[in-house]
């Protein structure tokens, strides 16, 4: 039996990676190392939660909200619609925006919980950049009103690097969706794919990295 095709949309994870200005860079600690005589190797990690390809929690965004451990893990796990979208740079992703049909079709008709969007327009994980593409609130609120549980990108967040107010963290807590962002969607064509991408049970925490994936469905893919 023929093994289903898997993409790997989660980027390397190194002291290179780009995180928010301010936030705290990845860092691998090595205490032991077997090529330099220690009979086993050590090491431990320093690093935002916010790392690469990361679930986003609700106490990141609201008081009182659940840490990333408490979340349902299904909204990480199932059927996944991957799409493109194109607008300018800094801006927020509208419906108009999303390729071909997806810019008109009704979110009630649309055929997955779980919607990933592929901008480009962070497009090299180790170098950051400011006007990367976000999610218009209005865009979310859509989807959530359809039924969607789960929306992620291949940005470093829902909302633009200088946003205070963040309009579309506070849609996504008023219809309790999950987040996924900093998502490498760059070789994953758009179509329907299982979604794998499980937080660590990290206690309270705001984020958590995750190793998401998407498995191919058969048939799923489109142009």
């Amino acid at each position: 039996m023929a093994r289903p095709k898997i993409y790997d949309i989660s980027p390397l994870m190194s002291p290179r990676s780009g995180v928010f200005p301010g936030d705290v860079a990845f860092q691998r600690n090595v205490s032991m190392e077997i090529s330099k005589g220690h009979n086993i190797g050590l090491s431990s990690l320093t690093t935002t939660v916010h790392i690469g390809a990361h679930a986003d929690a609700p106490i990141h965004y609201v008081q009182g909200g659940q840490g990333i451990d408490q979340r349902d893990l299904h909204r990480y796990l199932g059927r996944c619609l991957v799409i493109r979208a194109k607008a300018p740079a800094a801006s927020r992703i509208e419906k108009k925006h999303l390729e071909g049909a997806w810019a008109t079709r009704s979110a009630k008709d649309w055929p997955a919980e779980r919607i990933l969007v592929h901008t480009g327009s962070f497009p090299d994980p180790d170098r950051w950049n400011s006007d990367f593409n976000s999610f218009s609130p209005e865009l979310i609120e859509e989807w959530a009103r359809a039924g969607v549980k789960t929306i992620g990108l291949d940005t470093p967040s829902i909302d633009p690097e200088d946003s205070k107010e963040l309009p579309s963290h506070k849609m996504v807590a008023q219809y309790d969706l999950a987040v996924l962002e900093g998502l490498v969607l760059t070789d994953v064509p758009s179509g329907l794919y299982t979604l794998i991408a499980l937080p660590l049970k990290i206690e309270n925490a705001d984020a958590s990295p995750v190793r998401a994936i998407l498995v191919a469905d058969e048939g799923g893919a489109f142009a």
